[in-house]
């Protein structure tokens, strides 16, 4: 079988390769630290078996107490690697495969005793396993699929050191036989870890994708969804509309005189509002979806249950723009919207005669004066297009003032 120093020189030699490729990686990206920890930890890995190695030509607290603690260190420096990929601070359960084998180690019955050395390592390397486990694992194994695998390979990894552990406390083996487990176990766990770096490599590589993919369907000034992601959710929106049976509404939003906020105040102003106008939208659509179809123009897919939550979704958003102005830090602008609202039923709902009668209920509201909402129903949504778009067509939703005005007047006739 093999021994010890044939499975830590093999060790040794891949822990550096790999220690100088993620180090040129992290040069290549520095603002990712999961690369500098995971070439801290093949660093660490490579001299604390190298220390274990010169057993007999260095002290031995430097070979085996030391040496092991350091490597243990590296398996915590991959742990914080894996923690700092998905963006969280260094937990402390990152310590312990160095503080399990500190905390045994200086006990008699274990230190002066070879297989009992042996077997407190592969528990803190166990340990260290369930943590890179835990780390890859925790932000949710769906994200992308190489990540099941390689949570899974640090469960095999740590199962194989416990078991080894367990191994030798059974059989209690003399030591030639623990050189032979500790050798064995080495050059497994060596594969292993050689196996998880291809599979961290894969699931680095579908983060990218992913993102880049992300970026494709994104308006990179508002953040929100661009025309093509936009349009891309329609299908899901409607789905969603049938199964709780409820319609479609498109609404379609054109900030008004927006070139006069280019020309009086600043292109970076007109781009503060834009900013600004996408968060607030988005928010009151949040099962919805929400986007930028270009320019000043925006888009929303929703599903709602009548007319009336339609209208009170677009006038929500309409009151809450009239009522904040924008805030450039130079100067102060009110800005309004008017909105084209148009509705189907999940079953007949067609994207492009939606957007299409969203866009003719647009026009009536710029039509009858802006800053107002104009609502098509089943019927109109449905019409062909005319020609030259109707000014009168749609239902001229009123405004809060409107309505309040409209009470004044009934309170007025009713006191005459």
């Amino acid at each position: 079988m093999f021994n010890v120093s044939t499975g830590l020189a093999i060790w040794c030699s891949e822990a550096m390769t790999l220690a100088l490729v993620a180090l040129m990686a992290w040069r290549h990206n520095v603002r990712n630290k999961a690369y500098l920890y995971w070439s801290i930890g093949f660093l660490l890995s490579g001299i604390g078996f190298a220390m274990v190695a010169l057993r007999g030509h260095i002290p031995g607290i430097l070979s085996i107490e030391a040496g092991n603690a350091i490597a243990l260190t590296g398996q915590t420096a991959w742990v914080v690697g894996y923690l700092a990929l998905d963006r969280r601070k260094a937990e402390w359960w990152a310590l312990l495969p160095p503080a399990v084998w500190l905390a045994g180690i200086f006990l008699p019955w274990v230190n002066d005793d070879y297989g009992n050395r042996v077997i407190l390592y592969n528990l803190a390397s166990a340990t260290g396993a369930t943590a890179l486990a835990m780390a890859a694992g925790s932000t949710g194994l769906r994200r992308e699929g190489s990540r099941t695998k390689l949570c899974a390979v640090f469960v095999v990894q740590s199962c194989l050191c416990f078991g080894t552990a367990v191994a030798m406390a059974l059989f209690v083996p003399s030591d030639a036989e623990a050189a032979n487990f500790a050798g064995g176990a080495a050059l497994a766990t060596g594969f292993l870890l050689t196996l998880a770096c291809a599979l961290t490599c894969m699931m680095i590589m579908e983060r990218s994708e992913r993102q880049l993919r992300l970026l494709s369907l994104t308006d990179s000034l508002t953040g929100v969804l661009n025309r093509r992601g936009l349009f891309g959710q329609f299908e899901a929106v409607q789905a969603r509309a049938f199964d709780a049976k409820r319609q479609v509404a498109v609404l379609l939003f054109d900030l008004d005189y927006f070139k006069r906020v280019n020309d009086r105040f600043g292109h970076q102003a007109g781009d503060t509002v834009l900013t600004v106008f996408a968060r607030l939208a988005h928010k009151y659509i949040p099962d919805g979806v929400f986007g930028r179809m270009g320019g000043e123009e925006f888009a929303a897919f929703a599903t709602v249950a009548d007319q009336t939550e339609a209208e009170a979704l677009a006038e929500s958003i309409r009151a809450e723009l009239c009522r904040v102005p924008v805030s450039t830090g130079d100067a102060i602008i009110p800005v309004t919207v008017s909105i084209g609202v148009a509705l189907a039923s999940a079953i007949q709902g067609d994207r492009d005669k939606l957007v299409s009668a969203a866009d003719r209920a647009l026009y009536a509201a710029k039509g009858a004066g802006r800053n107002c909402t104009v609502i098509f129903g089943e019927a109109e949504t449905a019409a062909p297009a005319r020609a030259e778009p109707d000014h009168r067509s749609g239902e001229l939703v009123p405004t809060l003032d409107d309505q309040i005005h409209a009470l004044r007047r009934v309170g007025s006739l009713a006191r005459g």
